[in-house]
């Protein structure tokens, strides 16, 4: 099982089956809002498509090949984030997320982002974090650019959303860059703390 303190307000941990009903819960509550961006709110109709949800994603984790992770704010599922695949040969992956409606402008993603990618580099010794999000879908953008992941190109109609293809940016983050990136944005909070 995978569990990862970020602070003292949230916490990833690995999703059990007792987490279907919140799970399911928030994405109903934030049904409208999370149909923007992700595909797959039209196959989530019914608590038994979160609980296969969870059963596949401990499977896929049984087999080294993703991980998923529940975002506890403050104790309560607040969203979803996750390594979508491992590329352990190129020593690579890509993070995904979502977080609930109720839960947004909380710096909540920003803080799970950062310390995935953290975990990546330093537990995983993996080299290369990618990220990708819409071209639209500013809020989901602006994470890899506040922690100062490179944006690397555009997929043009990369992915289907229920009617129409949108363009995909792509950020990447090499393991080379991430301290360097981490001091720069510890160096800009203490400025901002001091004036």
């Amino acid at each position: 099982m995978f569990r990862l303190r970020v602070d003292e307000e949230i916490l990833l941990r690995s999703p059990e089956k007792r987490d279907a009903k919140p799970i399911f819960a928030l994405i109903d509550q934030s049904r409208d809002y999370l149909r923007e961006w992700l595909p797959w709110l039209d196959s989530t109709k019914r608590l038994d498509d979160t609980v296969a949800f969870i059963r596949s994603a401990e499977e896929e984790f049984s087999r080294k090949k993703s991980l998923t992770a529940c975002i506890l704010y403050k104790g309560e599922i607040a969203g979803i984030i996750s390594y979508n695949y491992f590329d352990w040969y190129n020593r690579t992956t890509s993070i995904g997320y979502w977080l609930g409606e109720s839960f947004q402008g909380k710096g909540i993603m920003t803080r799970a982002v950062a310390a995935l990618t953290d975990f990546a580099f330093r537990e995983l010794k993996l080299n290369r974090v990618e990220i990708r999000a819409a071209t639209g879908n500013k809020k989901s953008r602006a994470i890899p650019e506040r922690l100062g992941f490179q944006r690397e190109g555009c997929l043009r109609q990369a992915e289907w959303l229920y009617d129409h293809y949108v363009d995909l940016v792509v950020y990447g983050m090499l393991a080379e860059e991430w301290e360097e990136k981490k001091r720069e944005r510890i160096e800009k909070e203490g400025r901002g703390r001091k004036s």
